[in-house]
């Protein structure tokens, strides 16, 4: 399906209905905007926005970043979770200043070369930072033209080729129209068109939508359950994390040790944290945030 009235319908209803996000505002830079995309991934809206403010206000761009050590990224990052994320964005603020003067290119590219930069994210900041006609597919973009367009409850489990073809199907022709098109495809799966309860009574191509027209089947896959968290080696490296973002400089082993009373899974998270970068030795028996080698 290539129906264009498909994408004005939507950008029609993203015009009236659209979350005012900062990182929308007209005039917002690319960086800021590649922040928003990483720091969005697998976490709500509600918990990224004071810490974007935050690091953005005092990162503005990506040299300033790439100055302070990757410490500092991470004590930001706080408890937003996957800190991996904030270390790959100071190794991708380094890359910027060291490949391209600090700016963040436009080419899809040279974006996918840079740390911690997938076809996902690239495609967003190509499209959001610089109003390319890029098929930028997440999870609620998939589910979306998996019910509209082709009657299925849902999306697979991962972004196909399958998946880019589709949505760029319905993308417009000309640039900034297509990226605000791929803006208004997102934010109608998360607010309206959702994995549980779709509001579909407020879907603006409710009559369109062809799962609806085929009666709203409902999946036939299993749904994943939400992973548990109290107890598990994600927990541990979450306090481990913590007593070190808190701490100046080195934390001695022993005050780690006081974080969680199981001795062999204490161990195991730490050995995966510093596996991951996140974590360094800081002499025989304490450790650090890397880089951190100052006392605060």
């Amino acid at each position: 399906m290539s129906d264009p009235r498909f994408a004005d319908t939507l950008v029609r209803w993203f015009d009236a209905a659209a979350r005012p996000l900062p990182w929308r505002e007209p005039g917002t830079g690319a960086w800021p905007i590649l922040v928003s995309e990483v720091m969005l991934q697998q976490t709500p809206v509600a918990r990224v926005l004071p810490v974007w403010h935050e690091w953005v206000a005092r990162w503005p761009v990506p040299a300033a970043l790439a100055a302070d050590p990757p410490a500092e990224a991470i004590r930001l990052w706080g408890r937003l979770g996957y800190p991996r994320r904030a270390l790959r964005l100071h190794q991708c603020a380094v890359a910027l200043v060291d490949r391209h003067g600090g700016a963040v290119p436009a080419d899809l590219a040279e974006l996918l070369a840079l740390p911690g930069i997938g076809a996902y994210t690239a495609r967003a900041v190509g499209a959001f930072a610089f109003g390319q006609r890029q098929p930028v597919v997440d999870t609620n973009v998939r589910r979306v033209v998996a019910r509209a367009i082709a009657g299925a409850p849902d999306a697979g489990p991962a972004t196909t080729a399958a998946d880019l073809t589709a949505v760029a199907a319905l993308l417009p022709k000309e640039p900034a129209a297509a990226a605000r098109a791929s803006a208004a495809f997102m934010e109608l799966g998360a607010l309206i068109c959702t994995a549980r309860t779709p509001r579909c009574a407020s879907c603006p191509v409710a009559a369109e939508c062809t799962w609806r027209a085929i009666g709203s089947p409902p999946a036939t896959e299993p749904t994943r359950r939400p992973q548990r968290y109290a107890g598990t080696d994600r927990q541990v490296r979450g306090l481990l994390m913590a007593a070190l973002r808190e701490s100046g400089g080195p934390v001695p082993r022993e005050r780690l040790d006081l974080v969680w009373s199981d001795g062999p899974q204490r161990d195991r998270a730490l050995a995966g944290l510093l596996e991951d970068g996140l974590v360094e030795a800081a002499g025989r028996r304490a450790y650090r945030l890397p880089g951190d080698h100052h006392v605060r």
